[in-house]
């Protein structure tokens, strides 16, 4: 395990670093896309309500390495192929950003959908009464206000995409699991290498999921 830590500790650290990028990466563009299904989700427009649950229906039923692998393989073959005049080719990195959004996304979405929704209904109606549009009142009543109790929410999320990404090694991103593959193919020492894996992941975990109760506690304290 010493010999391990001391000649390919850098090279795991620096795919922890990928692994993280990747996972914020994917967690940035989540946010956007949950944003926008989430309220989609809530307004008063049955069309609206209706794509907003196909997307998080189809993107939750879809195995992440399924989708994984229709985004990096599928998608280029099917613009360079299918449709022609295109040369269309992803890196593992844009693949594997976009796979974790879509799925990201859709839970995001109903994480949003929730949160809109605990807040109280009066709150809106109010900032109706005061002459708010709807989009103002969501932009600067409701959505302050849910954005608040949906934090600690997305910290978690947060984790769940970290351990996500030890999927996108089929695609070749070159995150913790892909490089202790070539670690563990030099060295022929399984046990340390996953143990030593293991270890950074659950360092990285726990320090997420304090994190996490932290501000669920203040949050709590400031309501």
């Amino acid at each position: 395990m010493i010999k391990i830590i001391t000649v390919y500790g850098p090279m795991l650290l620096i795919a922890l670093g990928r692994t993280l990028l990747l996972a914020l990466l994917g967690l940035f563009f989540a946010c956007i896309i949950g944003m926008i299904f989430g309220i989609m989700g809530v307004i008063k427009n049955r069309a609206c309500n209706i794509i907003s649950q196909i997307f998080v229906d189809v993107i939750r039923g879809v195995p992440l390495i399924v989708l994984a692998f229709f985004i990096y393989f599928g998608i280029p073959y099917f613009f360079n192929t299918i449709i022609g005049g295109f040369s269309m080719n992803l890196t593992a990195l844009q693949a594997g950003t976009a796979c974790l959004a879509l799925n990201c996304g859709a839970y995001m979405a109903e994480i949003i959908r929730a949160g809109i929704q605990s807040v109280d209904i009066g709150q809106m109606e109010a900032a109706r009464s005061l002459g708010l549009t709807y989009g103002q009142a969501m932009r600067k009543v409701v959505l302050p206000q849910a954005i608040r109790t949906m934090i600690p929410t997305f910290i978690n999320q947060f984790i769940i995409t970290l351990k996500d990404t030890s999927i996108l090694s089929v695609i070749g991103f070159p995150e913790l699991v892909n490089t202790a593959k070539n670690v563990q193919a030099n060295t022929f020492m399984s046990f340390q290498t996953w143990a030593i894996v293991g270890i950074m992941y659950l360092i990285v975990i726990t320090i997420l999921s304090r994190s996490a109760k932290v501000v669920e506690r203040r949050l709590s304290v400031g309501r």
